[in-house]
């Protein structure tokens, strides 16, 4: 029987996420709030947890203090049995200066490295919606005795600008890695398709010690440089993300992956999940997606004060929140949340603890936390005048930043 292989997880939680402003002016990327109810960092920890890998680092820097409370209270495995999940700020253990990039942070410590001695150090971002048996990966890249293996998957072209693109031999080798190049090189036989980087790398230990330790060049950037010199190196492949296979997964799932990493990107993510048979399902029970749970009574649904009925459909309803008399069609409300009679609310992701009063229409609008919404309120409906007072996505998606009180201003 084979020796199962002493992995590290090392999650990249420390990047500002400035295309998601304004949901990341007051908190790291992977703390923003996703299907009401878990954080973007919940996706990628519970893929670990779920495949038994226990020993995970989560590197955090900028306005990371939300981020490192929910992972503290949230994110808790038997210390008994030398298990963990934690967050380490940047030290600055090599100088006096931040994290310069991805491959900066992991040389900056490598003494959790030392510490733990795997055999395999698995890195993944931390701000992607998926589901992943990672299990299936580091047993390819290890049969495969490769320095590094990528995970991928197709996108089409117009996105793959702004990932990692890869070419590969029929083999799974990679030839050549393109980091978010205006003309990234299509799929062979695909004109219209780019082999993108999901990044998600899996590397043996010594390669990646001795490719992050400065010699004549640093690299700073897992993408930008060491990939690119592993590939030279002729010691990178490439994992098809596509054929990773989850118990309870139907064939629609299959492959799903989402880069939340703009406004729109983000609000049809989120979307995805209130379908009536949704392309990614939360309630996929033999690989759940883990996350705090606030002591919040059940929803409600209710007749308002003057005896006015209730609507909801095609919408995703968190504990706590309150429907009164009030109408919500595809939208996910979130913990706490009291929206008030005659209120319509379509389309829209409203965040923990927001009160949208009477007779208030919000439409394709993402409501951050703490917002008050007061009564007869317009929102969405007339995309320049918003533009006035709040952020509006490409597509016309209205951003209500955190903690405003729209009553004052």
């Amino acid at each position: 029987m084979a020796i199962e292989p002493k992995v590290l997880v090392i999650v990249l939680a420390g990047g500002e996420g400035k295309r998601l402003a304004p949901l990341t002016n007051d908190r790291a990327k992977p703390a923003v709030p996703f299907a009401g109810t878990y954080r973007l960092i919940d996706f990628a920890l519970s893929n670990f947890a779920n495949a038994g890998y226990l020993k995970i680092v989560v590197l955090t820097q900028y306005k990371s203090h939300s981020l490192d409370r929910h992972i503290s209270q949230t994110w808790r495995f038997s210390a008994m049995l030398d298990n963990y999940v934690t967050p380490v700020p940047a030290q600055m253990r090599r100088g006096p200066y931040w994290f310069q990039g991805s491959a900066d942070a992991i040389y900056q410590n490598l003494n959790l490295i030392a510490d733990e001695s795997p055999d395999i150090v698995a890195v993944f971002g931390a701000d992607h919606i998926y589901r992943m048996d990672p299990r299936q990966m580091i047993d390819e890249h290890r049969e495969s005795g490769a320095g590094v293996t990528v995970a991928a998957i197709p996108v089409p072209k117009h996105e793959a600008r702004d990932f990692g693109v890869i070419e590969v031999d029929d083999d799974g080798k990679i030839l050549a890695f393109h980091e978010k190049v205006a003309d990234p090189p299509t799929m062979p036989g695909n004109d219209e398709m780019c082999l993108a980087s999901m990044g998600n790398y899996v590397f043996d230990t010594q390669t990646l010690i001795d490719v992050v330790t400065p010699r004549e060049n640093q690299y700073t950037d897992l993408g930008s440089h060491v990939i690119p010199a592993l590939t030279d190196a002729g010691v990178a492949r490439v994992y098809d993300f596509s054929k990773n296979d989850i118990p309870g997964q139907d064939d629609r799932e299959k492959g799903y992956w989402r880069d939340v990493g703009t406004i729109d990107s983000f609000f049809h993510a989120n979307m995805d999940l209130i379908a009536p048979v949704p392309i990614f399902n939360l309630y996929n029970e033999h690989w759940p997606v883990y996350t705090t749970r606030r002591g919040l009574p059940p929803a409600k649904v209710s007749r308002g004060r003057g005896g006015e009925p209730s609507f909801v459909d095609g919408s995703l309803l968190c504990q706590g929140s309150i429907i009164s008399g009030s109408h919500v069609e595809r939208s996910i409300v979130g913990p706490g949340t009291f929206i008030d009679h005659d209120a319509h609310v379509t389309d829209s992701i409203i965040f923990p603890d927001v009160h949208i009063g009477a007779g208030v229409r919000l439409h394709r609008c993402i409501v951050d936390k703490n917002v008050i919404v007061p009564d007869w309120e317009r929102v969405g409906l007339e995309l320049d005048a918003d533009r006035e007072r709040f952020t509006v996505s490409d597509e016309g998606v209205v951003v209500i930043e955190k903690g405003r009180d729209l009553g004052h201003g």
